[in-house]
């Protein structure tokens, strides 16, 4: 009763008014500006360096690129899965625009992160690795900790049961999970032992992904039946005789 009280009680923004659609406008923009940002990671070659692809690529606009297209698809992917949790608010709250605010404060720190990995000088540095793989995994945990808090305050238009939640957190941390194993590997065996750690994402996403939603179909469809069995009971009335 407190619980429920507590949840009404948080001031809110509904889904249909103006503060509601400055918020959703906000988050997007800052990770369009967050991609805008990646380019600055890219030196321009000299003059030199254009009469052959040879000389363009010895130049460092190799591993520039490599760290742009690497990050570029990373914070698209962090924007995706943004925008469906938030597509998902009857409303927002003071909890979830915190929430949010600091998942994307990780996401703006990913073009700083991308230096280290994409700069010739420091590309084949382990901490380089280790710094872009904590800076991931903490902005995965953060973009998490924004289906919680929105979990808590009750403004999720259709929240799945607590058991798919679990499922597909598993589901989610697999990133993480990644990311941070890549770093021991970066210090044993070089950096690009711990960045080719990242291409199992490639493979073990899609796998625990084709699980996950599996998993989670089969939870609503039992809970589902679970309600229907007892709205049956609560119709129906007690059969028996009377004296």
């Amino acid at each position: 009763m407190g619980s429920e009280r507590a949840v009404v009680d948080r001031p809110r923004y509904e889904r249909d008014t103006v503060e509601f659609a400055r918020a959703f406008t906000f988050f997007d923009a800052v990770y369009a500006f967050a991609l805008t940002l990646l380019v600055v990671n890219i030196d321009p070659p000299g003059a030199v360096d254009w009469t052959s692809l040879p000389a363009l690529l010895a130049s460092g606009l190799e591993w520039q690129l490599f760290g742009f297209a690497v990050s570029f698809a990373v914070i698209a992917v962090f924007w995706r899965v943004n925008h469906r949790i938030v597509s998902g608010f009857r409303a927002v709250t003071p909890g979830t625009i915190v929430a949010n605010l600091v998942a994307i404060a990780f996401v703006v720190l990913i073009p700083f992160s991308t230096q280290g990995i994409s700069d010739e000088g420091s590309a084949d540095a382990p901490l380089a690795v280790a710094v872009y793989a904590v800076n991931i995994s903490c902005a995965v945990f953060a973009q998490s900790a924004v289906f919680a808090v929105a979990r808590r305050d009750g403004v999720l238009i259709a929240p799945l049961p607590r058991r798919a939640d679990r499922v597909n957190f598993i589901d989610t941390m697999t990133t993480p999970a990644i990311f941070l194993a890549s770093i021991p590997i970066a210090y044993a065996f070089g950096a690009d032992a711990g960045r080719w750690t990242w291409a199992l994402l490639v493979v073990v996403n899609p796998l625990v992904g084709l699980w996950s939603s599996r998993r989670v179909a089969r939870i609503v469809a039992e809970d589902a039946a679970a309600r229907g069995i007892r709205r049956r009971d609560d119709l129906d009335p007690p059969t028996g005789s009377s004296a």
